[in-house]
């Protein structure tokens, strides 16, 4: 039964890889990336997959994206590494029963590893001292470029919503925001005279506060037009 130990390594590799891939999400978001796409590019760069798209290509363009994109990579060659040595020698060492003993430990660990992955309050704390981490980085001290956040095509720009007394979005954290938006980024939020920009996913919405969004306006419209 000594060989069921070898798996742990290859568990806790998963849940590390998993962990670098959200925060490199969160680091691409920071960049001035929507959400959904910083996490596809994020998970594209750390399995080494490479998709070619327009959003691949705004990411090379990127001197920040690029530094991003490259420790993903290189974390993603040694996270897969491990799973692979630890994996093969757990099976290599089986004999008989151990073989199918170790099948349902590691099913059960990637269970375990899924439903962590998919627990929304476990995920938004994460991210959140992830982006806290990030932020303090040189590579997020410069503002990113106007030309890079506003890349304003047919159907996008910039909506402004002011929360009013009785809206529905008051006392909302922008994660809860993030989690209905596809192809829109929150730039900031305008809360008296002071300017907010990139706020943390944990930071709650008041009345009379300003939310400004960049994105599809036909989706800012179903999503906030009758809430704000």
């Amino acid at each position: 039964m000594g060989s069921v130990y070898f798996l742990a390594p290859t568990l806790v590799a998963i849940v590390i890889s998993m962990l670098i891939v959200r925060a490199g999400a969160i680091a691409l978001m920071m960049t001035g990336m929507s959400y959904e796409i910083a996490k596809f590019q994020a998970l594209s760069a750390f399995s080494g997959t490479g998709f070619t798209t327009r959003e691949a290509e705004r990411v090379v363009s990127n001197a920040k994206r690029r530094k991003i994109v490259s420790w993903l990579m290189i974390l993603g060659n040694a996270g897969i590494v491990t799973v692979i040595v630890a994996t093969t020698s757990s099976f290599a060492k089986a004999k008989g029963l151990e073989v199918g003993v170790n099948v349902l430990v590691l099913l059960a660990g990637l269970v375990l590893i899924l439903f962590i992955a998919r627990h929304a309050t476990l995920v938004r704390h994460w991210e959140s001292f992830a982006q806290g981490r990030l932020a303090r980085l040189k590579i997020f001290e410069d503002d990113t470029p106007v030309d890079e956040l506003l890349h304003i095509t047919e159907g996008y720009g910039v909506l402004r919503i002011q929360l009013l007394e009785g809206s529905s979005l008051i006392g909302q954290n922008l994660s809860e925001i993030n989690a209905g938006l596809q192809h829109s980024l929150v730039l900031g939020i305008e809360r008296d005279k002071d300017w907010l920009p990139m706020p943390r996913l944990t930071r709650k919405l008041m009345e009379d506060d300003f939310l400004v969004i960049y994105g599809k306006l036909e989706e800012l419209g179903e999503r906030f037009g009758s809430r704000a």
